[in-house]
């Protein structure tokens, strides 16, 4: 099974539906195997006290969280011609909701299954109704301890959701090389069982790529069209370019994982004569002659006797003559 590869789009279309569509071009064009967008009513989402990550300020100025998503948002008929849309140009489509009116609405559209983000693994409610449609969930834990993590299993699985798949995370953006803790990706997967994967926040590709040589078998990465853009996620997102090179960094490191069996490679094969040494004779041998340390060494190529069989060869006598570098032959 390879590693899925999710494009995260977010809210890097800026509210604008045509940007929206350049987007499923270019996550389509880089190779993912699914673009997800986060579809939300700003109403229902925060409350006019809430405040910005610090992040958010520096990207988006003094507005409040409320009207800076409010900006952000597309309408349902949107998402569903964003749906039409990948579905076209074959690519999953997929979309987070922030709201219990969001999630009703998505819920009526064919997804591969729930993406929780990190925010919502502390919503029971949000949990339980996830639960109760009965797809396939894969749940985000950033910000989370061992516990909240095990809790929020609980209860997907108690409401009615038995396929989850966790994806290690931190929510600052961007994160800190010295934050990422990929480690933790492990230990997800040793103590609830669970198939596990990471969604990066980081600079660059190398950490998801790193996550996948750790074995991730999920990977989402932010991306947008131009990092110059104004919005919150833009300067922590891959450009198209970038987004292509993870994507081909990634297949090409599953493909590097090999099976685990220790044995020579078919590319590797053809140079085992090569590389490798023969017992050969180290000056003239007349036949009759006994073959002492004297007379034989080691040199290349290795289609001869092995120098490990060396002791074997040593004292045996010579049934013919053997000029100097011959292999020898018993």
């Amino acid at each position: 099974m390879s590693v899925f590869i999710i494009a995260e789009a977010g809210v890097n279309h800026n509210g604008s539906l045509e940007l929206a569509y350049k987007l499923i071009d270019a996550a389509k064009d880089a190779g993912v195997d699914c673009i997800k967008f986060q579809t939300f009513k700003a109403e229902k989402l925060v409350s006019q006290h809430a405040q910005k990550a610090e992040y958010q300020k520096k990207t988006t100025g003094d507005s409040s969280q409320k009207d800076m998503l409010k900006k952000l948002e597309l309408s349902y008929e949107d998402f569903l011609k964003l749906k039409e849309y990948c579905d076209k140009s074959e690519i999953a489509f997929l979309s987070t909701p922030f709201d219990s009116d969001s999630l009703d609405f998505l819920n009526t559209i064919d997804m591969p299954f729930w993406k929780i983000p990190s925010g919502e693994i502390t919503n029971l409610p949000y949990l339980i109704a996830i639960a109760k449609t009965g797809k396939p969930v894969v749940m985000s834990t950033g910000m989370c301890n061992l516990q909240e993590i095990e809790e929020a299993i609980e209860v997907l699985k108690t409401n009615g959701t038995s396929d989850i798949k966790l994806l290690h995370c931190n929510t600052e953006y961007p994160t800190p090389f010295e934050d990422v803790n990929l480690r933790a990706m492990q230990t997800m997967r040793n103590a609830t069982g669970l198939e596990v994967g990471y969604s990066d926040h980081t600079k660059g590709i190398e950490v998801p790529v790193a996550a996948v040589a750790l074995g991730a078998m999920i990977i989402e990465k932010h991306f947008t069209l131009d990092r110059n853009m104004e919005g919150p996620d833009h300067k922590a997102s891959l450009e198209p370019d970038e987004l292509k090179q993870m994507v081909q960094s990634i297949r090409n490191i599953e493909k590097s994982l090999g099976t685990g069996e220790k044995v020579p490679s078919p590319s590797e094969s053809r140079n085992i004569a090569i590389a490798r040494k023969s017992i050969v004779a180290k000056k003239t041998i007349n036949k009759g002659e006994i073959f002492t340390e004297q007379n034989l060494t080691v040199k290349r190529p290795g289609n001869g006797i092995s120098p490990m069989k060396w002791f074997q060869v040593l004292g045996k006598e010579a049934d013919r003559d053997y000029s100097e570098d011959e292999l020898i032959e018993l």
